[in-house]
């Protein structure tokens, strides 16, 4: 028999802490925007609406967190969501034992009917990655329920599968961007240092430069990076730093700061979160194409197997190898 606890509270993030991210380790949706650590900073930071965490225990093991919220979408309609969607999460998901996703979803459905689940009119699950069996299985039992499901294509994640050389990747490459890479990197090499963030009592002024060379780089970031945005950034950055998740690169240029990545090391993956560069001072040197080659360069090095780009199809990930996973939002209405 399965038995179900439903949290209401953000103190739900911290009863569950101690198994949470073991079960993600046990699904088939394991992914760091799914960690305890960041749906339970993206809830105190963007989060909005009624939380509803359903646990699901199965022998008293947990098998099953379906993270949820109820809030009225940009028309007004009431609707469940996934926490963490949408713009700053890149993949999402039920976290369900691998081989209980079915006996979990129907524990989400029966909740969906229930009068425990507050008003809603509309559901939209978003991020959701190809081969999820959310797009499928969930999907069957919400148009049994006559709730007239959709799979809509969202985006695409061009990722990189890594080879065990710097040497071998660049050999994957086509010629053209092979040879214009290499002379970037030969250009740069004595003029640039790469820096890291290590220290944490200097993080919070590091985060304030990325943002700094991230609003700078292009007027959409601009716009995206509001004063909530940015409180966000630095709750995220932190909360990844102290789990040793943080990868926050800095390319300088006789000590200047000219570029920046903030990514995040989750398993054998190198996840690109977003960047930022001063687009005039240093731009015969390429220095956000210099830094991301070799942040590449160094997640070979250290044994990572996918440089995943994340959400986006922009040229300069193709040109470095990337291939696109897909990814799906899950809608339904009542």
């Amino acid at each position: 028999m399965m038995r179900t606890e439903v949290y209401t509270t953000p103190e739900a993030f911290d009863r569950l802490a101690g198994e949470w991210n073991a079960l993600l380790k046990r699904s088939a949706s394991d992914t760091l925007f799914l960690t305890n650590e960041w749906q339970k900073t993206w809830w105190r930071e963007l989060g909005e609406g009624e939380l509803r965490i359903l646990a699901m225990y199965e022998s008293d093991a947990l098998v099953g967190i379906a993270p949820l919220f109820f809030a009225a979408n940009p028309l007004g309609s009431p609707e469940v969501a996934l926490v963490g969607c949408k713009e700053v999460s890149d993949y999402l998901d039920f976290i369900f034992a691998r081989g209980r996703e079915v006996a979990c979803f129907r524990v989400v459905v029966d909740f969906l009917k229930s009068t425990d689940a507050p008003a809603w009119h509309t559901l939209a699950l978003c991020n959701i990655i190809e081969t999820s069996p959310t797009l499928s299985a969930f999907a069957e039992m919400l148009n049994a329920e006559g709730w007239h499901a959709r799979v809509l294509f969202e985006d695409v994640c061009p990722v990189v599968a890594l080879p065990d050389t710097f040497e071998a990747y660049l050999a994957m490459l086509e010629g053209k961007e092979r040879r214009e890479l290499q002379r970037k990197l030969r250009r740069a090499s004595e003029d640039v240092t790469i820096t890291f963030a290590t220290d944490a009592t200097s993080l919070a002024r590091d985060v304030d430069d990325f943002i700094a060379l991230m609003k700078a780089s292009a007027p959409s970031k601009a716009a995206f990076m509001t004063p909530r945005m940015a409180r966000f950034f630095h709750a995220a950055a932190r909360a990844m730093f102290e789990v040793g998740r943080l990868q926050l690169a800095f390319l300088e240029v006789e000590g200047v700061r000219a570029a920046a990545y903030m990514n995040f090391v989750y398993g054998d993956a190198v996840l690109v979160y977003n960047s930022g560069l001063d687009p005039e001072k240093y731009a015969y040197l390429s220095p956000g194409q210099v830094l991301i080659a070799r942040l590449i360069e160094k997640a070979i090095q250290d044994g990572r197997r996918l440089f995943d780009f994340l959400q986006g199809d922009e040229e300069y990930k193709y040109k470095l190898g990337g291939r696109d996973v897909k990814l799906y939002t899950l809608s339904a209405r009542r």
